[in-house]
């Protein structure tokens, strides 16, 4: 994608400037569609997400100009708002019928594993269609995620959410339900240091993985010819290195635990950032590394949100932690930018490994964002 956009002129600036309204639009929009989901269902929010990406990503694969490109940012990003919670929300409501949302990070895992191994397989063929024209891969995309359409109507609604009288609850209470889990001291702590800090940081590298990666492979003696197949390689190792770990992500959950995963992953991410200044041949590993343990991170994170919620205004909670990490991602997708532009995007990673290392230092020294409780309430929107 990013190969694509500054093969049209596009400078760093302005990708970021797509980026930056991308996560806008999910700031104004997660807690409204995340009420949708409640209050309708997540089959209807599922199918509307669905159907809004699909048409974006074919109009992507022809747009023209920067101008038309953010029209398509922020629907593209409407789309995920729709579905971002109530994917989530579904599979744990799903769970709870079956007497199983322990087995959430289990089960999540499994799935983001199957996924992650087809996209290996695509990353592959869409890295060669890439070589041949960067816009082909949009429309393959756009193909499969209408397949996803058809997929949604075979989803029946959860037992456990129809008997939650979604119908009774307002936007009001949705939004109380949200204050009330921030107000959790534990929970609003974590936030920060997971939503805020370790996302937006792991975001950062999905920018500049491409450019970073493209430099790496041509000073390693590639030819310019070779640098899509060879990225859509890089990307299948990715996603077979992150399958492998999300597939255990049950495992990591019950040995590790949440508190063993962040109070080490992180720094191990940052550290491997900042080394990037002194040496950047280690950015292939390096970004193989921060990009594969994203999927695992965010399950682990959504297991201990989902913990403290109940089933009525869960998806409207999910969607308001995801609001959280797109709006601190604004600036440091803005300050990367520049930063980029001016001396190259290897010191904007490595700012961002720094920021990443010394916040999490500050957060674990000055607040409990990992600590977890052998019971816990969880909240309801009563």
């Amino acid at each position: 994608m990013y190969l694509y956009f500054l093969s049209q002129g596009l400078s760093f600036t302005q990708v970021v400037i797509l980026e930056a309204a991308y996560n806008l639009t999910t700031l104004l929009g997660e807690v409204p569609t995340g009420y949708v989901s409640d209050r309708f269902g997540r089959r209807p929010s599922l199918l509307i997400g669905s159907v809004l990406i699909t048409a974006t990503l074919v109009a992507i694969g022809f747009a023209d100009s920067f101008l038309e490109l953010l029209v398509l940012f922020v629907t593209w990003s409407m789309g995920y708002n729709f579905r971002s919670g109530s994917e989530d929300a579904w599979l744990y409501d799903s769970l709870t019928d079956l007497n199983r949302s322990d087995h959430f990070p289990h089960v999540r895992g499994r799935g983001e594993a199957l996924a992650l191994a087809i996209g290996a397989g695509a990353s592959v063929i869409g890295g060669y269609i890439g070589g041949i024209n960067l816009a082909y891969p949009f429309f393959l995309a756009a193909g499969v995620m209408a397949i996803g359409i058809v997929v949604v109507f075979t989803m029946p609604e959860p037992k456990s959410y129809r008997r939650a009288t979604p119908d009774r609850l307002r936007f009001r209470e949705s939004v109380n339900l949200i204050k009330k889990t921030i107000g959790i001291r534990r929970i609003r702590a974590f936030v920060l240091y997971y939503f805020v800090l370790f996302a937006a940081v792991l975001y950062v590298t999905s920018i500049f993985l491409q450019p970073v990666f493209e430099t790496a492979v041509l000073e390693l003696g590639a030819s310019q010819s070779t640098v899509e197949p060879l990225l859509g390689w890089f990307y299948a190792i990715v996603s077979l290195v992150s399958a492998g770990l999300s597939y255990h992500t049950g495992r990591i959950y019950e040995t590790v635990g949440v508190k063993g995963w962040f109070a080490t992953v992180p720094f191990l991410v940052g550290t491997g950032l900042v080394a990037l200044w002194f040496a950047p041949v280690l950015a292939i590993p390096v970004l193989l590394g921060a990009r594969s343990v994203v999927e695992t991170s965010r399950s682990l994170a959504i297991q201990h949100v989902n913990i403290h919620v109940g089933t009525t205004g869960r998806a409207s909670v999910l969607s308001a932690m995801a609001m959280v990490s797109s709006v601190t991602v604004i600036p440091f997708q803005l300050g990367s930018g520049v930063i980029s532009d001016v001396t190259g995007p290897i010191l904007a990673l490595s700012l961002a490994g720094l920021v990443l290392i010394a916040g999490s230092g500050a957060l674990l020294a000055l607040s409990s964002p990992l600590r977890s409780d052998d019971t816990v309430a969880k909240i309801s929107s009563d």
